[in-house]
């Protein structure tokens, strides 16, 4: 067995669901690739009374003959039963697991959303198991996984009819921060730097399966090429998958994440319905599913009210896609090997450090040892200028982050440093704001002494995003 990264908050709540005392139905979501399947065969060593795993576009009769091969290895018996509806299906397997002499019942069902075919009927037997039979128990333990957030969020998690409520547990798995990617790329045998490593999750983001991918007798350009620029590479292709996977009407999603990526400083929802046609509830919907997905980040502009939030493309393997592999057309095989030290890669190398900061922000407020107030992030922007992160502290201090991905110790011009000093003038003027501001750079290897230096109040490198 592989060991067990991260995922303690999950591990934490999937033991009080085993110690309960009563039947539990937990939902396990997340995107495509981001550990779900396994968790739950971690966790559980593959011990279940019963398990199951929906084919994708296998039809019913298909999907129903598999989950009868899953009962006959279930039940040890030779017999294979003919079930020609979801309902026979369940009322199979309460049978089976009236059998069991566990004390704890396990169902696991993996990727359930691939089960429900057009008029299958399989949600509403699945109610009825639930809602009739299961519930009244108290040995009970269904888990059910799928990649498709639309098909969980609404069929199960905000099911109106007969599952409304019954969800007792709800897991949603969040990509690696950059501590637990070291931690998974150490135990996986490599023995990058923590330079190269966020470079890496530049590329890859925090999703395991990815960083799964990589060799580590191999640097990080030769992966690289490998995985999206070589021959048959194995992740070009993964953009349009993780999409279509996760959502319905996939296409309107994308149509949201590329508008938001021409866009580096973000968009208010007001934006976003121009420059997509999309709004109205479809708008609300699609938006609150990419944020669950980690898509997207919403932040509040300074002093604004919610209705002008900015919602912020901050997927790694989202922003390294549309920049690098949608439009290339060099059938270069060692593409990115030859774009290493070019000033295009160096610029999208600082912009996406501004992203990893900005989903680091809980390590940034800890090495700030602030994490213990209470805080408010947002942003702010006028035509003269913006600042993308501010943390407004309960002390009635802010800190105007600058964040800068440089190969040595940053050094602040005498250029820069005017530039800083009337971006907060700016900033003070149109915000009206009375709170002491401290201009706070995260870098990688500290700021270079010197004469501009004093400018940078407070720093952070590169190792406190990794707390």
């Amino acid at each position: 067995m592989q060991q067990l990264i991260g995922r303690q908050r999950e591990i934490a709540e999937l033991d009080r669901c085993m110690k309960s005392g009563q039947s539990e139905f937990i939902t396990v979501c997340g995107r495509r690739r981001i550990g779900k399947t396994f968790l739950i065969e971690q966790y559980f060593h593959q011990k279940y009374a019963f398990s199951y795993v929906g084919g994708h576009h296998l039809t019913q009769e298909e999907q129903l003959l598999h989950f009868t091969w899953a009962l006959q290895k279930y039940s040890g018996s030779p017999f294979t039963p003919r079930l020609s509806s979801w309902q026979e299906a369940f009322h199979a397997l309460e049978q089976l697991l009236e059998q069991s002499t566990e004390s704890r019942k396990v169902v696991f069902i993996d990727e359930m959303p691939w089960i429900d075919n057009k008029n299958s009927k399989f949600v509403s037997a699945l109610e009825y198991f639930w809602n009739g039979w299961a519930v009244r128990r108290s040995d009970i333990v269904l888990i059910a996984t799928g990649s498709a957030t639309s098909w969980m969020t609404d069929k199960l998690e905000n099911n109106q009819g007969g599952l409304h409520n019954r969800i007792t547990s709800r897991l949603f798995l969040l990509p690696f921060t950059l501590k637990e990617a070291e931690h998974y790329l150490q135990s996986r045998g490599f023995s990058w730097d923590r330079y190269t490593i966020v470079q890496t999750y530049m590329i890859m983001g925090g999703v395991p399966y990815y960083l799964s991918m990589l060799r580590p007798e191999f640097g990080l350009p030769s992966n690289i090429d490998e995985l999206f620029f070589g021959a048959n590479p194995r992740l070009r292709r993964e953009f349009d998958e993780l999409f279509y996977a996760l959502f319905n009407n996939a296409e309107k999603y994308i149509d949201v994440i590329k508008a938001l990526y021409k866009k580096k400083g973000g968009m208010t929802r007001d934006d976003i319905v121009n420059a997509t046609k999309i709004q109205g509830g479809m708008l609300s919907k699609m938006l609150r599913n990419l944020e669950l997905c980690n898509f997207i980040s919403i932040y509040s502009y300074f002093g604004r009210t919610v209705r002008n939030s900015v919602y912020r493309l901050t997927d790694n393997f989202t922003l390294f896609y549309l920049k690098f592999i949608e439009s290339d057309r060099s059938k270069d095989k060692a593409f990115w090997t030859h774009l290493i030290g070019k000033p295009e890669l160096n610029t999208w190398q600082g912009l996406t450090f501004e992203s990893i900061c900005l989903t680091h922000v809980d390590a940034i407020k800890k090495a700030l040892r602030i994490d213990g107030i209470s805080t408010q992030c947002s942003t702010w922007r006028n035509e003269n200028g913006q600042i993308d992160l501010l943390i407004k502290r309960a002390d009635r201090l802010i800190n105007a982050c600058e964040m800068k991905f440089c190969t040595e110790p940053y050094e602040i011009t005498s250029k820069y440093a005017d530039q800083i000093r009337n971006r907060i003038a700016e900033f003070r003027s149109s915000t009206h704001t009375r709170y002491g501001i401290i201009n706070t750079f995260i870098t990688t290897y500290g700021v270079k002494p010197g004469k501009n230096s004093s400018i940078a109040q407070m720093e952070i490198t590169l190792d406190s995003l990794f707390q």
